[in-house]
């Protein structure tokens, strides 16, 4: 009898294997990242992107072999904002429970309000005709995705940021949409989602000088995505993400490398 037990347990995870593998094998997969390169926009105050070649061709020993060295700030091109970033005694990036980082996700779609604005501020209205259009509230749990439309301009610094300078002088001319704060605060308050991102440099609109979206949302220990791309590919409702950071011990935040799988 535990033989056959042994035998049953065994088929049913075999089963159960090649149904996952099956259903993944049949997903359209979307890369919401940017690359990593010289082109990389990064906060104007932030450390770009190097890339170092340490050795490239045919060693002495007959065999190809290529590495490099790179060198980043934590916050640049497709990055996760971590709690701690602008919350004290909240989470950094290696915290993070991997649940709030994988998982269900929606995509609220407001290119049609930021356009010719890129000073949108993301508001309250457009998560309730999202939840009218699609009869149901935010799902529990949820990661949300605000598509703005600002991806197309990326990596136009002038475009996408709003501005070629660089340093504390350019911060004042930085224009790009963003999550006003008291979206930001109705969502902590009246729904239960697990993380938020947006095709913009910052879930703060370029214009904002006391980062309260940041500040509202990281506290309650609820991470941001930057910088994505691509989220013009996604359905309102109805696919995963898995957003998986470089694993920085007490990191503020961290290169990501964010996918969407659709059924």
């Amino acid at each position: 009898m535990k033989n056959f037990l042994s035998l049953v347990l065994l088929c049913f995870l075999i089963s159960c294997s090649e149904k996952t593998e099956s259903k993944l094998r049949f997903s359209k997969i979307v890369d919401l990242s940017h690359d990593y390169s010289s082109e990389t926009l990064y906060w104007v105050t932030a450390k770009e992107f190097k890339l170092d070649t340490v050795f490239a061709g045919t060693t002495d020993k007959g065999f190809y072999y290529t590495a490099n060295n790179f060198e980043t700030a934590e916050h640049g091109g497709t990055h996760i904002d971590a709690p701690i970033h602008f919350a004290e005694n909240t989470m950094s990036v290696d915290q993070l429970p991997l649940q709030n980082l994988v998982g269900s996700a929606i995509k609220i779609d407001v290119t049609a309000n930021a356009k010719g604005n890129p000073d949108y501020l993301i508001n309250i209205d457009d998560f309730k005709t999202w939840e009218n259009n699609h009869g149901m509230e935010i799902p529990d749990g949820s990661i949300v995705l605000l598509e703005t439309g600002f991806s197309k301009f990326y990596p136009d610094a002038q475009k996408y940021l709003g501005t070629t300078a660089r340093g504390e002088d350019a911060v004042k001319e930085l224009h790009f949409p963003g999550l006003d704060p008291k979206a930001a605060t109705w969502l902590v308050k009246n729904r239960n989602i697990n993380a938020i991102g947006l095709d913009t440099p910052s879930i703060d609109y370029g214009q904002s000088t006391y980062f309260r979206s940041h500040v509202i949302l990281l506290s309650e220990n609820i991470p941001a995505f930057e910088n994505l791309t691509s989220l013009d590919q996604l359905p309102p409702y109805g696919f995963n993400v898995v957003a998986l950071p470089m694993k920085i011990k007490g990191g503020s935040g961290a290169p990501l490398r964010i996918i969407a799988l659709l059924n």
